[in-house]
């Protein structure tokens, strides 16, 4: 189609959308249109209002840490809490629409949440070096371990 308007020396939208209603649009349903095999129509209707809203979201699956914190694009959201225990290591969806809005749905259902700035970690302890113990037996002169060690001549008898 491309290769068709750029032959009629199309270069606009209007002249496009002109050329696809009058022109194109006829001769392309002359060729492929075929009778439905039955006429019963099983078209659903169009969604609508929060359906439709639904729709349009980018959806990311997240997981919940111990402190009911999900990270979402290196954004930190404290999960309200709604039952005594935490659904730590539970997977939430967060869906997030162009407009910049954020929801997070756990078990299918939005989840009350608040944005919370970058958790603080806790520093990291050094782990303790073992004492050695020095016994303080030390191995005779005359110890295998103290001997030189000798190489052994080629003709040995």
């Amino acid at each position: 189609m491309i290769k068709k308007m750029g032959l009629q020396k199309i270069g606009d939208h209007e002249a496009a959308n002109h050329y696809l209603q009058n022109h194109y649009l006829a001769e392309h349903n002359r060729r492929f249109a075929v009778e439905a095999a039955q006429a019963q129509d099983y078209h659903r209707r169009a969604p609508r209002g929060r359906e439709l809203e639904q729709l349009f979201c980018l959806e990311t699956e997240r997981t919940v840490s111990n402190a009911w914190v999900v990270r979402y694009e290196n954004r930190y959201f404290q999960l309200g809490k709604q039952s005594g225990y935490a659904p730590a290591q539970s997977k939430v969806t967060v869906c997030e629409w162009e407009s910049g809005r954020i929801e997070i749905h756990y078990r299918s259902k939005a989840h009350a949440y608040d944005e919370i700035n970058r958790p603080e970690r806790k520093p990291a302890e050094e782990p303790q070096k073992k004492a050695t113990r020095r016994s303080g037996w030390h191995p005779p002169q005359d110890h295998p371990w103290k001997k030189p060690w000798k190489k052994q001549s080629a003709d040995v008898r």
